[in-house]
């Protein structure tokens, strides 16, 4: 919000009336200000006239919205979300002002609901796409748990007329009664190899601090037929050891090349779980490394 500041000087009754006056009246002729155009996924991409974000391939949007929570509900068949065994998940999103379903939705990377499934451990994700229902009230997805444990959804949508939303939701299978504690990880900065593509991750500064940014070079190996996934060079999910922060992000440079940079802000001094998405020659590549993060000294 823009302030401006106001001198008062003592000036006699008419002649501080009739300027206050022509001053109003040019306040209401002025013609409006430059329109700013920000990516509504990565709003610190910013630009002067409309066009695509030069992060994620988003069309930017006049002004930056006022964030509003969305409420979402989930409903798990069977109810007890036995693992090992095949589940129905179904996802409501409300208005929060009326309370009634939410039917509408802007495509964000090509698809109207993003879902991020972790476990507690960080050891299982998986980054799917639930489907309308038939009814268009609900995204329904048909998945199945690996194995008895807390699991930690977010869910990503953007509501026609809302602001783009990042919801996590909570999921315990039956018959897992242990106390919810912070994942043991250690550090892994080894290269990693998907499907068909090797990749290799270099830091500057090499240990981050909590605060600061953090440039991450992701070194792909080899370097051809690499394709965007999704509208984007590539995907990634942080996710701190005790499951309070997670970030997702995208290339800030990237040019389908053999190397993408993110930049990192990490909130906390934490150990972070990265998975990290490529797509080459058709074949979806998905990483992790775990990366400490220090706080400032």
């Amino acid at each position: 919000m823009a302030f401006r500041a106001v001198a008062f000087l003592a000036l006699a009754g008419g002649l501080f009336a009739q300027k206050a006056s022509q001053e109003a009246s040019q306040d209401k002729e002025a013609p409006p200000g430059p329109v700013e155009w920000t990516c509504p996924m990565d709003p610190e991409v910013r630009a002067k006239l409309p066009g695509q974000c030069s992060k994620c391939g988003m069309k930017l949007e006049p002004g930056i919205k006022e964030f509003v929570e969305y409420p979402v509900t989930l409903t798990v068949s069977p109810a007890a979300a036995p693992a090992g065994t095949p589940l129905r998940f179904e996802f409501r999103i409300f208005d929060p002002k009326s309370g009634k379903p939410v039917t509408n939705f802007e495509t964000v990377h090509e698809k109207l609901f993003h879902l991020f499934l972790f476990s507690a451990d960080l050891q299982h994700f998986e980054h799917v796409h639930p489907e309308r229902s038939a009814d268009g009230a609900s995204f329904v997805l048909e998945a199945m748990l690996p194995k008895p444990g807390v699991y930690r959804m977010l869910t990503d949508f953007y509501p026609t007329g809302g602001t783009p939303q990042m919801t996590p939701l909570t999921l315990v299978t039956v018959g897992f009664d242990k106390p919810l504690a912070a994942a043991t990880l250690a550090a892994n900065l080894t290269p990693q190899r998907g499907e068909n593509l090797e990749v290799e991750l270099q830091m500057d500064p090499p240990e981050p601090i909590a605060g600061k940014k953090t440039l991450l070079f992701f070194r792909l190996k080899p370097a051809d037929g690499l394709e965007r996934y999704l509208g984007a060079w590539g995907h990634l999910l942080a996710v701190s050891d005790d499951l309070l922060d997670a970030i997702h992000t995208h290339p800030e440079i990237a040019d389908g090349g053999p190397q993408a940079q993110f930049n990192l802000f990490f909130p906390r001094e934490a150990v972070y779980r990265l998975w990290v998405q490529f797509q080459r020659n058709g074949k979806l590549n998905t990483v992790a490394f775990t990366v400490p993060v220090s706080r400032l000294k």
